[in-house]
């Protein structure tokens, strides 16, 4: 199939948008957490783009998409084995869909560091986000979107499976081994600053686009599709919460003031 420039663009431009959404997480989570592990739980976010960026080039996109079984890839596309300028996937360049798909396998793992900051020394965390790509990540992905047993039998336009819920159940099960935060309960757990998670909520907003728009990897009527949906669900999401907090402050407001009275 041949290689269509719109496609191409609109595939490059939602890569740097997943990618933005880094920094956006590093806001997001560094605004809701104490000070003392502000600088600790962005990092947590930063150095994910390193570390998994290196693996999926290295081993990672191999292990998720060339051929090998119902379970995990082979090792055929390992250090991009078998891939070069003029390889195509679909109507964009290999190399293209490579880097959309790396994005997704950067942001999964630091979607957990939210469950565990302040909890786990920071080796131990790249330790962990290298062997859960490899062990975790990587299979998943074969699964649904590489040629595994689910692939055409999930409906996973934009990683409901592959993200979100390796991420989720990954940090249940973290947590679950972790137990009780110290203190939790009994100290106030207040954010640091809300400032930050409001600017880390607005980049996570604006990479979304390429997140979900780009998952169809073209310029057609899908990516319109998923462009409105992104911007109409979190719009309808934020005013309902807005809503519930004006109630839940008005009747809190009123109280203190019976009780003032």
């Amino acid at each position: 199939m041949a290689i269509e420039a719109a496609d191409t663009v609109w595939v490059l431009i939602s890569s740097a948008l997943v990618l933005l959404m880094l920094p956006g997480l590093a806001l997001f989570y560094g605004g809701l957490v104490q000070r003392k592990n502000v600088l600790s739980s962005m990092m947590h976010s930063f150095v994910a783009m390193g570390v998994m960026a290196l693996e999926w080039v290295l081993i990672g996109y191999s292990l998720a998409f060339a051929d090998g079984n119902w379970f995990v890839g082979g090792l055929g596309h390992v250090f991009l084995k078998g891939i070069d300028v003029y390889s195509v996937t679909g109507t964009i360049p290999t190399y293209a869909y490579v880097a959309f798909q790396g994005m997704f396998a950067i942001i999964t793992p630091a979607l957990i560091s939210g469950a565990i900051v302040g909890r786990v020394k920071f080796k131990s965390y790249i330790a962990f986000i290298a062997l859960w790509g490899l062990i975790v990540y990587a299979p998943v992905c074969h699964w649904v979107w590489g040629g595994g047993f689910l692939t055409g039998e999930a409906l996973d336009f934009a990683g409901g499976t592959v993200v979100h819920i390796t991420s989720g159940i990954s940090s249940l099960a973290i947590l679950t081994y972790l137990g009780k935060r110290r203190g939790f309960g009994v100290d106030p757990l207040k954010p640091h600053n809300v400032t930050l998670t409001l600017l880390g909520t607005g980049l996570l907003w604006f990479g979304w686009f390429g997140f979900n728009a780009g998952s169809s990897l073209a310029a057609n009527e899908i990516a319109s599709l998923a462009f409105i949906t992104t911007l109409v669900a979190p719009a309808a999401a934020g005013f309902v919460w807005m809503a519930l907090e004006w109630h839940h402050l008005g009747i809190q407001l009123l109280w203190d003031l019976q009780q003032g009275f």
